[in-house]
């Protein structure tokens, strides 16, 4: 028998599947909802999961990119609904002047609680995929935020959707390529790549940043996109651990300099390992930005201070860089690269995440 996304989720909340919470102000019920309140979150989401045939197996890779979602999508939903609740409450930082002159308070809470909805029907489905397919679902961790306001908080939603927005899409080459029966949902995945895309241009506009960044948007890996997500975990809070999840995790590349929308320099710095000294020979700073080719630019200067190695890179955005996002990893050797998931296999440090406008 092959279930809907709806029956699938309906057999999750009626015991099949009993999640822990860690969320807060989440929807009634959330992530283990009865029908009833299902159908509460589907009306503030302003539509349903959708009613369409779940796979029941799937591939190795499959099961790994839907472990990533699931986990993604649960943050997403710590998120927002601690933003929600920080304007709701009329946390400082969070009033109607700290959202300037193109949000009010009232509009926030309804696009927020929208959000929040439809981040949760997304959640519920990846695990109602894993669940139809005989996977155990993901659990949510808990999260820490770093942000102290509405403009810092809107940043970091912009942030994070950008990477999503690279990663989704190559899922969907799993899900089409690897032989299996999740090829079905590929579509699916498209119709969520288009809602986050819906989400980042409100991100955007309420920055006055024009709705939408570049012609093509930056693209990525899973690796990055695991990585970045544990920025934002709480050290071993995951009721289903990270280390069962078959992606790799780099070790920190922070950006030291603020980037501007013009070539410059950047400063970096790396955690110094001496079993893997980064040096201007062996080491190269890769970035991915738009749908360009990977461009890989000399490190220059790499020294050590104490427990941190520091380097700068030039940053050649005049070359043909896509305004929003552009990913900056370290990796091993000097030479091109060819695809974003080849630049993946090479990290050693990232990914570090700029954003200009």
């Amino acid at each position: 028998m092959r279930l809907s996304v709806i029956s699938t989720l309906c057999l999750a909340v009626t015991g099949v599947v009993s999640l822990p919470r860690y969320l807060n102000a989440t929807s009634p019920g959330f992530p283990n909802p009865n029908p009833a309140q299902l159908a509460a979150i589907e009306k503030q989401a302003g539509g349903s999961p959708g009613n369409g045939p779940l796979p029941t197996s799937l591939k190795a890779a499959a099961i790994t990119s839907l472990n990533l979602l699931a986990n993604n999508e649960l943050f997403e939903v710590a998120f927002f609904s601690e933003f929600l609740a920080n304007i709701t409450h009329n946390v400082a930082g969070y009033d109607e002047d700290s959202m300037g002159p193109h949000c009010s308070k009232d509009f926030a809470i309804k696009a927020l609680k929208a959000i929040l909805a439809q981040e949760e029907i997304h959640a519920l489905g990846a695990n109602a995929i894993l669940h139809s397919a005989g996977q155990p679902p993901i659990a949510p961790c808990q999260y820490s935020f770093p942000v102290t306001d509405f403009p810092s908080a809107i940043l970091l939603a912009e942030t994070f959707t950008d990477i999503a927005l690279g990663t989704i899409p190559a899922v969907q080459v799993i899900f089409a390529t690897d032989g299996g029966a999740e090829v079905g949902n590929v579509v699916l995945l498209g119709s969520i790549l288009g809602q986050e895309a819906e989400q980042d241009g409100w991100f955007r506009a309420v920055q006055r940043k024009t709705p939408s960044a570049a012609p093509f948007l930056t693209g990525g890996a899973p690796d990055f996109a695991f990585t970045a997500l544990q920025d934002f975990i709480v050290p071993g809070s995951c009721p289903t651990p990270l280390s069962t999840i078959p992606l790799t995790t780099f070790k920190p590349l922070t950006i030291t300099t603020k980037p501007e929308a013009r070539t410059m320099t950047l400063e970096f710095q790396v955690p110094y390992d001496p079993a893997e000294t980064v040096s201007a020979q062996q080491n190269a700073l890769v970035y991915l930005s738009g749908q360009n080719l990977p461009l890989t630019v000399p490190i220059v200067n790499p020294v050590q201070f104490g427990n941190l190695t520091v380097f700068s890179a030039s940053f050649p955005f005049d070359s043909g860089f896509a305004n929003g996002l552009t990913i900056a990893a370290v990796v091993n050797g000097t030479g091109n690269f060819t695809s974003d998931e080849a630049v993946a296999e090479a990290t050693l440090y990232g990914p570090g995440l700029i954003l200009v406008d």
